[in-house]
């Protein structure tokens, strides 16, 4: 953007960061009173004051909302643009073009989009599109608040006059409204964990239970992370979001797995006087995901496994497990490319399992029930074909204890659907965003449906 436009977004960004600190400390817990329906105003041609309608406004991040805005002008043209506040104060926002009807309505859930971020009806196209802002530093993902039960996502919608070229110089706004998107239902208890050597924070969801327990574990990235494990406990789930380096006194960086730490999570979480059934559920995404299959593969008590862009094979580090030794899946670092944007694509940098069968996990030694989760346009790794491969095995040895859901136009990181659309993450090992594949809608439908399925996946198989 030119240096005018850039100094006036830079400032209007000041100014809402300090609107949104404010009414963040201020705000009340989801059990409050409703606020008013947004502010509205009188907009040039328009037949009367123009009000958003946001159904629910306060709601769980994972839930649709529905948006409509009343009192336009006959085919008056807007621009809708949301924007959000991240845990680092970091600006993320959208936008998008419609038309009202012949009456003066809008409701996205039926409008197409003519232009913007997004294009066609796509009802919750402005929340999947948010993206770090013009003045921000690109490729970040957004955040929730670290305290999951206590602060919402707060979103801002704002109606603005005609169709703005810019995401920056907008027409006049017309109404606004503030929607909250919790991460936890009113009730869901917290515990943060030190249990032998066990570390993570455990989420159970309202009343007295007894509920299915699962294991929630990430990738790469290391630490401790909360938001699908928070998500689950509100879906009626006692979950464990286990790290397993990076994370108080855990090892600062990846090394060498010992599945002894995973089995002594497995054993504290069946045995906590909430969770029913002998057995529980893990769910794992990206190197989590191959964790995930050696942990339904080696320890009995995981009964369902949901292995989420993963390989069927070990990877980044040797895994250990008794007299049982998986070799990591080698990696050729020439391999990586740098695009003319500076993001880089490592989509050839994981050898092919095949070339070293003793990484390969045996998963034909695993009697729960596995699901599979792939997009068809991971750019991190050929997950598709990982879960093919192993499929395929299982298929040899007859069995039939799986199910896979493959999704076209879907990257690698699929997450639950409140998380917004991101082609390209910064990678803090590498120093650079590597790209993560997908194209912005599909994926985003593809976390929609596959966070139901797994819902009833876990449903399903944990008594």
């Amino acid at each position: 953007h030119p240096p005018t436009v850039r100094c006036v977004d830079l400032a209007a960004g000041m100014l809402w960061r300090a609107a949104s600190r404010l009414l963040r400390a201020h705000g009340g817990p989801w059990r409050s009173p409703c606020p008013s329906p947004g502010t509205k105003s009188r907009g040039p041609g328009s037949r009367g004051a123009a009000t958003f309608s946001v159904t629910p406004h306060r709601s769980l991040a994972d839930e649709d909302v529905c948006i409509r805005v009343a009192g336009l002008s006959r085919h008056q043209e807007v621009t809708l643009r949301a924007q959000a506040l991240d845990e680092g104060e970091q600006i993320f926002d959208s936008y998008a073009h419609y038309r009202a009807d012949s009456h003066g309505l809008l409701d996205i859930t039926h409008s197409p989009s003519l232009g913007g971020d997004y294009l066609g009806v796509v009802p919750m196209g402005l929340l999947w599109t948010l993206s770090p802002a013009t003045m921000e530093m690109p490729y970040q993902k957004l955040r929730p608040y670290i305290n999951l039960t206590g602060v919402p996502m707060r979103i801002d919608l704002h109606l603005h006059s005609g169709h703005s070229q810019t995401r920056v110089v907008l027409g006049q706004v017309l109404a606004k409204q503030t929607i909250e998107r919790w991460y936890s239902k009113p009730g869901v208890r917290w515990i943060k964990l030190r249990e032998g050597n066990v570390r993570g924070s455990l989420f159970l969801p309202p009343g007295d239970g007894p509920f299915p327990g699962v294991i929630d574990l990430f990738g790469d990235e290391g630490g401790l992370t909360e938001f699908r494990a928070c998500l689950l406990a509100s879906r009626g789930f006692a979950t464990l979001a286990l790290p397993y380096f990076g994370f108080e006194d855990l090892p600062p960086v990846l090394t060498d797995i010992h599945l002894e730490y995973f089995e002594e999570a497995v054993d504290y979480l069946r045995k906590y006087p909430k969770v029913k059934g002998s057995g529980v559920g893990v769910i794992g995404s990206s190197k989590g995901a191959d964790l995930a299959l050696s942990m339904i593969t080696f320890i009995p008590n995981v009964v369902a496994s949901v292995c989420i862009s993963g390989c069927n094979a070990n990877t980044l580090c040797d895994l250990y497990y008794k007299d049982v030794h998986l070799s990591s899946v080698k990696y050729n670092m020439d391999d990586i490319v740098c695009l003319d944007s500076g993001v880089l694509d490592v989509s050839k940098l994981l050898s092919n399992p095949q070339q070293n069968q003793k990484s390969i996990i045996p998963l034909e030694k695993a009697e729960g029930h596995i699901l599979f989760v792939v997009g068809e346009d991971d750019k991190i790794w050929e997950s598709k074909i990982f879960a093919e491969e192993a499929i395929k095995k299982l298929k040899t040895h007859r069995k039939n204890n799986y199910e896979l859901l493959s999704y076209p136009g879907a990257g690698h990181h699929i997450e639950p659907p409140c998380s917004p659309f991101c082609v390209a993450r910064f990678n803090r090992f590498l120093g650079h965003p590597v790209l993560s594949g997908g194209e912005p809608i599909k994926h985003c439908y593809a976390q929609q449906d596959s966070w139901q399925k797994i819902q009833q996946f876990f449903h399903s198989h944990l008594h």
